[in-house]
């Protein structure tokens, strides 16, 4: 997808402090795969807050994927303003594993309700590249 150079120089939704064209903006425009399960996670919150539903189902596992996924990621995203993330740790997921886990916390606002959603996320490898399998979500208020 493109996006104008306003986006492109803004800093990324991921909270790494570089511009997004510089982050998250390579693995979404598939110019460069993520090479990392917390790449692959940083660059997921990012299409979430920016409403990039066709990645997001590129990243997610074939055997977890359903008929109604755009719909429903289209709801999600046009829905929930994403207002930060905190990476907690990490468990392999590195370049050369084949999975990999992230623990992170990502602040939300949906409609009147703000909270923060705190998921253990799972991430393997398909055909070379990281998709997102599953996580454990709880949703806790917020700070």
């Amino acid at each position: 997808m493109l996006h104008d150079d306003k986006t492109l120089n803004q800093p990324c939704p991921c909270g790494s402090g570089k511009p997004y064209r510089d982050c998250c903006e390579p693995a979404i425009s598939g110019r460069t795969p993520a090479a990392t399960a917390e790449v692959l996670m940083r660059s997921r919150y990012t299409a979430f807050a920016l409403g990039q539903v066709d990645y997001l189902i590129e990243t997610l596992a074939a055997n977890r994927r359903r008929p109604d996924d755009a719909a429903v990621l289209q709801e999600q995203t046009a829905s929930t303003l994403w207002t930060g993330l905190q990476i907690i740790g990490r468990r392999k997921g590195r370049a050369r594993d084949e999975r990999g886990e992230v623990e992170f916390i990502a602040s939300f606002e949906a409609g009147d309700e703000k909270g923060r959603l705190h998921e253990r996320s799972r991430f393997r490898r398909e055909r070379g590249r990281w998709v997102y399998v599953d996580g454990e979500v709880e949703i806790l208020p917020p700070l």
